[in-house]
């Protein structure tokens, strides 16, 4: 974790929390009792930020300071919620083009592909909010910087954001080997969303079957896959290639 973004001890994260700071996630030590303790959980649990149960020995790691059993990680970006963003993007002259992690995991491949959705033009990007990777130092470096010019939506589940997309008029594809259709099969010139899946298990089942459509990108070759961030991109530039 990047020491810069770091706030640690009970009280402080409740006070930033209360005082509305982008907090990505907060880890909790196991077994840890007591009346404040127990009013960082409500806070957490009342403000949906992400949080995990770790022995003291991680976040003896994580911090040489007090930490008092919970160190958080604050977010270096703004956080959107889904109508903001879509409210925000509607007033653009432009098609809009939003992008969907379903539960990516490596700030790296998140990182790349923030910065390959700025350079396509990508509206904004919707992730879970719980198992999603952080916006950290790595994914800012990956990013080159690109995560401070790509708004960045969190919701609780990607399928409520589907469901939000599809009665907004947009277009859901999902990214899968799981279909005969190909990308250059599908028309990505009305107002549309891309699904990509996480790095192990593709997109969810329960959201592939809520998808208006499912695209996948041909392999000539013997391996099966690409890498994500790879196969977004090549995703992301077909739709820039039918929009020129």
């Amino acid at each position: 974790m990047d020491k810069t973004t770091q706030i640690f001890g009970l009280r402080a994260i409740i006070e930033a929390l209360n005082a509305g700071e982008h907090v990505d996630k907060v880890f909790l030590q196991k077994g840890l009792k007591g009346d404040l303790f127990q009013e960082l959980e409500t806070v957490l649990k009342d403000k949906r930020v992400n949080s995990s149960y770790v022995p003291v020995e991680k976040l003896n790691r994580l911090t040489k300071n007090n930490h008092q059993g919970a160190v958080a990680q604050i977010a270096p970006v703004k956080f959107y919620d889904i109508e903001e963003l879509f409210d925000m993007v509607s007033k653009k002259n432009t098609t809009p083009l939003f992008l969907l992690l379903d539960q990516l995991s490596d700030v790296r491949n998140f990182g790349a592909i923030i910065r390959t959705a700025e350079c396509t033009g990508v509206d904004g990007i919707i992730i879970q909010s719980k198992g999603a990777a952080p916006v950290n130092g790595d994914t800012i470096k990956t990013s080159a910087g690109a995560v401070f010019k790509v708004p960045i939506c969190r919701v609780d589940h990607i399928k409520d954001a589907v469901f939000f997309l599809q009665a907004s008029d947009i277009k859901v594809i999902a990214a899968t080997e799981k279909t005969d259709n190909t990308l250059f099969d599908v028309s990505f010139k009305e107002p549309c969303a891309i699904i990509m899946g996480s790095e192990g298990r593709g997109i969810n089942p329960s959201i592939l079957k809520i998808a208006n459509e499912k695209a996948k990108l041909p392999l000539l070759g013997e391996i099966e896959s690409l890498n994500v961030s790879v196969a977004c991109g090549a995703f992301l530039y077909e739709a820039v290639r039918q929009r020129l």
